[in-house]
Order: C-alpha cells, then structure tokens, then sequence
C-alpha cells in the first residue's frame, strides 16, 4: 500500500537493526485518515470471506481493527493484556510474548464475545515473530471459531512470524512488507526484489 509506504517513509524511525518505530501515526498518535485507508484496503482484501468479527491485542492494534470492522460492519473484539476488575470468569485466554517489551503477557477475551459460530479475521499493527497473532488463533480455536485470515499494516519479512502462519494455512496479507533496515532506512520487500 503505497500510502503507508510514503508515510512510513517520511515520518518512520528506525532503531537499530529489527526495531519501526511508528508512533506518530499508528500506535501511539493515530492519523484517522490513514487507519480509515487501511480499513478500506483489508476490507478489498478480505470482503468475500463472510467475517462476522474483528479480533486483535490493546492497544496498538485497536485503531487500524477499528478501521477495518467500521469497513465491514461487524464488531470489534480485543484482547486486554491486564486484568480488569469487571473481567473475571469465562475467559478465553493465551500467553503472548512482547518483543518490543521484553515481556510476557496473558491475553483475555471473554466468552461471551467469541463463539464457534464466528468467523474472524485477526487485524495488528506489526507481524515480526508472530507472538500477537499466534495468541488470538489459539483464543480463536478455543471458542471453536475460524480465523479467516491475519491483516497486517506492517510485516518484517525478516523475522518468522509469517511462517508460523503459513503452516497453519492462515490467509496474511501485509500492507507494508519490510524486508531490512539499512543505514536507518527502511527497505520494502519489493524493492529488494526489484
């Protein structure tokens, strides 16, 4: 998508050899205009797949999944990371370990919200070792649901998330794909292989 790519360009950071940072318009500041051209785009990609829900982690993937269940008229669902007074019982729930944070966190999602009538398709900010996305197919086969397939706004095709994926049979479709950092520059995946 090359409206991300422009974007990624001009207002990304890169730190170090595996780190995006992004927080001036995806996940900490939110360019509104931006995440409504995301959601459109996985709804192109995705609108013949009969989704009945939207599943992905707070808080960073909420605004594109937000975008994106907006495209196609259906509810948004989100794991919480923390436990909530008002969240207790009847949980579906699975570990996800946080790269960026050097953490592991327990996902929840309440069993009222998920059920094996569902089709789902999973929305996040970044696929990199594929922690996140791993953590809500397993709360997805818990409720007997269907992952219809993951939308990623970026990939770092450098890492192994996307494998994971691909031997489960799981649709991905990335808007961004990363293939490097070099000298602090960002190298899309059809570059390299152009």
């Amino acid at each position: 998508m090359k409206l991300l790519e422009d974007r990624i360009r001009k207002d990304g950071v890169v730190l170090g050899t595996d780190v995006l940072k992004v927080d001036n318009f995806l996940n900490h500041q939110v360019d509104p205009d931006l995440m409504s051209a995301v959601g459109q785009e996985f709804y192109r990609q995705f609108k013949d797949t009969k989704i009945t829900k939207i599943l992905t982690v707070e808080s960073s993937g909420i605004a594109p999944a937000l975008a994106t269940a907006m495209a196609f008229h259906v509810p948004l669902v989100f794991a919480r990371k923390h436990k909530s007074l008002t969240l207790k019982d009847d949980m579906f729930t699975a570990t996800v370990y946080s790269f960026t944070k050097q953490t592991s966190n327990t996902i929840a999602i309440a069993k009222k919200f998920l059920s094996a009538d569902d089709k789902v398709l999973i929305i996040d900010d970044f696929l990199a070792n594929g922690q996140a996305v791993q953590g809500l197919t397993e709360i997805i086969k818990q409720a007997g649901a269907e992952t219809v397939g993951a939308g990623i706004v970026i990939e770092k095709t450098f890492q192994k998330g996307r494998k994971m994926f691909d031997d489960q049979g799981v649709r991905v479709v990335s808007l961004a794909r990363i293939a490097a950092f070099e000298n602090g520059q960002v190298v899309f995946a059809d570059e390299q292989d152009a």
